[in-house]
């Protein structure tokens, strides 16, 4: 066991004093996916970049991604982890001894996000899975209320989404099939409502839950130092910590 798995290990398993994510009865029904790239210098949040330098980016990328992990151990029901890249299946298996490991393409295949989400959602349901919720690996404020009010959204519709506050989703819930998602405008602050609407158009009841944001850019950031305060849950602790650092490091850099 490496160094990188140790990090992630270490912050996130489930303890008494960890937030417990929603109510057992609602969890155990819904099936936790987090779709996630394995952080590397030079790849992943380079945004961040701009205003400090790669090995910040990375310490903040991996810090996010402990964050999902704690989410993960602390899910009430079933969790997958569907990972970028078919090299890194064995990174994936080790960053929790609770979730199932899914590719998000088969070997051969390219696709964007929304090709990749929907082969994931084709290869879960064809196992019995029937509730899906999905989160990514830059939202770190989601918690225990947004967890609830997605499911409970999803009790009374196909689709169910947690608006991001740059236009795109923190939380894609369905307990409908997707449909074919490749031409969304992903990665735009066009995605929320593009994709709400396209449900629309499949004759699929969507409604919105609790809405949150996620890591981009330094003001982000910003943002986060003030609503962390308050989270005790350790992976949070840690990512504030890291975010403190980065944040006096781009005010250097600015004022330099």
């Amino acid at each position: 066991m490496n160094s990188e798995t140790l990090f992630y290990m270490n912050i996130t398993q489930p303890n008494s004093l960890t937030q417990n994510l929603a109510d057992k009865s609602a969890q155990h029904q819904a099936t936790l996916v987090i779709f996630c790239k394995r952080p590397k210098l030079n790849q992943g949040k380079q945004r961040l970049v701009k205003d400090s330098n790669a090995e910040s980016a990375l310490d903040v990328a991996q810090a996010l991604l402990a964050c999902a992990i704690e989410d993960a151990n602390n899910w009430q029901g079933p969790v997958v982890i569907a990972y970028s890249d078919l090299a890194d299946r064995q990174w994936a298996q080790l960053l929790t001894n609770k979730a199932q490991v899914i590719a998000q393409l088969p070997q051969g295949s390219s696709g964007n996000l929304g090709d990749r989400i929907n082969y994931v959602d084709s290869q879960l349901r064809a196992q019995g899975h029937q509730q899906l919720i999905i989160i990514g690996t830059d939202a770190p404020t989601l918690n225990n209320g947004h967890f609830q009010s997605i499911i409970h959204v999803l009790d009374n519709s196909d689709i169910a989404l947690s608006h991001a506050g740059d236009g795109g989703v923190v939380i894609m819930a369905n307990k409908a099939p997707w449909p074919k998602l490749t031409q969304l405008p992903w990665s735009t602050d066009k995605l929320s409502h593009a994709l709400f609407a396209l449900c629309e158009q499949q004759q699929l009841t969507v409604q919105y839950s609790l809405p949150g944001y996620d890591i981009d850019y330094i003001a982000d950031l910003k943002k986060l130092l003030i609503d962390l305060q308050s989270d005790v849950r350790p992976a949070r602790q840690a990512l504030l910590q890291i975010t403190k650092q980065l944040v006096l490091l781009s005010e250097e850099t600015t004022h330099a």
